[in-house]
């Protein structure tokens, strides 16, 4: 991307897990935001900061270095679907990040980034869909495989604490939980559609989140929302 000669960019940090990370050739939502964006003053530096199987307990772990010492302006945030689940697989019972462990984590990051002045964006985790890989691993309860929202879980309650996290702290929400299920609510199209493989969104799926974003983003670059 073109820059303006002496312009001090302006610096997003997309963090979160692997419906964040670069993902082979697949079109992500920050590569999404770049492209629209490219053209605004100051110039835009998106950083990729998404890691597989990443809960909110690696999350701060590793925030210092992925997140802060970039010295972002936006950090848009999308945590959950690692913290929630419950892996049948290997015998367990209880899900990976306790739902008030997840909550105290993600608030922490959002407390660090508010008391450094910086812009942040919250993002409600993706629904997921049972394929037959899935099914085979996680098709027992408390999961219900013979329901098509049965992969669940407790994912919507995680949903949730974001949507409280982010009216508490008064910063912007993009509810990609919401606005999968509300996308499988209309005739002729599923949650299935925005999915690659029942986990991660797929092109069409971070389209969908890029076109929520963008109106924040521009909203953080003090530009009237599109």
């Amino acid at each position: 991307m073109g820059m303006v000669p002496g312009a001090k960019p302006f610096t997003i940090v997309a963090f979160g897990d692997s419906t964040t990370a670069p993902r082979g050739e697949l079109t992500v939502y920050p590569m999404l935001l770049e492209r629209a964006l490219a053209a605004v003053t100051p110039p835009i530096k998106i950083i990729n900061s998404g890691a597989p199987s990443d809960s909110t307990r690696e999350a701060r772990a590793r925030f210092s270095a992925d997140v802060l010492a970039h010295a972002p302006d936006l950090v848009i945030m999308q945590f959950g679907i690692n913290d929630a689940a419950i892996d049948v697989w290997r015998g367990a019972r209880r899900p990976r990040i306790g739902l008030t462990d997840y909550a105290a984590n993600l608030a922490a990051m959002v407390r660090e980034l508010r008391r450094r002045r910086v812009g942040i964006i919250l993002m409600t985790p993706n629904p997921l869909r049972w394929t037959p890989e899935l099914r085979a691993m996680y098709g027992q309860p408390p999961y219900n495989p013979d329901h098509p929202d049965g992969l669940n879980g407790l994912l919507p309650r995680y949903a949730q604490k974001v949507r409280d996290i982010a009216g508490r702290y008064d910063v912007p929400l993009v509810d990609s939980f919401t606005a999968f299920r509300e996308y499988g609510e209309v005739p002729g199209q599923s949650v299935d559609d925005l999915l690659l493989d029942g986990m991660h969104p797929n092109e069409q799926g971070h389209a969908l989140e890029a076109r929520l974003l963008l109106p924040h983003v521009r909203a953080a670059l003090g530009q009237r929302p599109d």
